[in-house]
């Protein structure tokens, strides 16, 4: 799956094989836009792959056990252009807990969506499932058992989109990031009942 993979943006520090991605972050790297801080932060390692398929699945498992600074993270993204992007991660806050959550941009305006988790956790799956111009983030301690996390509609999402992997180290941090258990599969967000079939 590797192969189909092209950076957005590469970090000076990586390692990519057929079934394992290590992302060495820099210092204040970020994915942010504007809401309430007013800063924009647009410089983050991005590794993705693209396709115009309407109705699929990728899952991912993140291991960040070498983060120790507050908002290092790592986990998917899509990555449409500097103003449309999502994101989901855990980013460490301190010994006690950190943040599971996402963050959409839409037209150049990030939400962050989140709930606290122990600090102990030190690996999350993702699922992101695509419907169209609709998109599901879900997590998973164990890969099997997935929960919502969000479900979102981006403005700029049809057609061609491009999706993967990020890390970054929004203070004065560097940490390494790695994943694992890559796939893409059949869209397992499924229609809502009562919803029309899928068409491609």
């Amino acid at each position: 799956m590797t192969e189909n993979m092209k950076w957005t943006r590469e970090p000076k520090s990586s390692y990519i094989s057929d079934e394992h991605i290590e992302i060495v972050t820099e210092p204040h790297t970020d994915l942010w836009q504007r809401t309430y801080y007013h800063f924009r932060n647009d410089n983050a390692p991005v590794l993705q792959m693209e396709t115009d398929k309407k109705y699929f699945s990728f899952i991912v498992k993140t291991d960040f056990t070498d983060s120790h600074r507050r908002f290092d993270q790592c986990g998917i993204v899509m990555y449409l252009d500097s103003e449309n992007w999502l994101k989901a991660s855990v980013e460490y806050e301190n010994e006690d807990f950190q943040h599971l959550g996402s963050v959409v941009t839409n037209h150049g305006y990030s939400d962050w969506a989140t709930t606290a988790i122990p600090a102990n956790v030190k690996t999350m799956w993702y699922r992101f499932s695509r419907r169209e111009d609709d998109y599901c983030i879900e997590c998973s301690y164990d890969g099997v058992n997935f929960s919502q996390m969000r479900v979102c509609h981006m403005w700029e999402g049809k057609g061609t989109i491009r999706f993967g992997i990020y890390a970054c180290s929004p203070e004065d941090s560097s940490f390494k990031a790695v994943f694992t258990d890559m796939k893409v599969t059949e869209c397992a967000w499924k229609a809502h009942n009562g919803q029309q079939p899928d068409k491609e």
